[in-house]
């Protein structure tokens, strides 16, 4: 009974991954950008492996190629800047990186509130 449970949760996964794969979080950097290396050294690893990462991959973006993106619905001012997309426009951003808990807690909020997606709190196969 718990292998079917596991099978159909991890379906439930990959069709969640699938049915989203329009979101996409950019993360708006530039060359010594000290809370983006700290970004990278604690989220980056891991990211792609959650539930946040597999329904919103992640595309890292100069700062210097924000103009020439349009998707970016207004100017980056701050580095780390994370744009949620829907894959043709801007839904939401959120500005800066203080700390792991603090990046979760806001990116999940703000993804329930303007997506579907729905937050567990889990890693995926992590």
């Amino acid at each position: 009974m718990r292998k079917l449970i596991q099978t159909i949760m991890a379906a439930v996964m990959i069709f969640a991954a699938q049915a989203s794969a329009a979101y996409e979080l950019i993360m708006v950097e530039q060359q010594g950008c000290h809370y983006c290396e700290r970004w990278k050294e604690e989220i980056g690893p891991i990211y792609p492996k959650t539930d946040v990462g597999m329904f919103a991959p992640i595309r890292m973006l100069d700062i210097t190629n924000v103009d020439s993106t349009p998707e970016i619905a207004a100017a980056v001012v701050f580095t780390p800047t994370f744009i949620i997309t829907d894959g043709e426009r801007e839904i939401t951003r959120m500005e800066g990186y203080m700390s792991e808990d603090f990046f979760w807690g806001v990116l999940e909020m703000i993804l329930e509130r303007e997506t579907e997606f729905k937050a567990t709190g889990r890693l995926r196969n992590f």
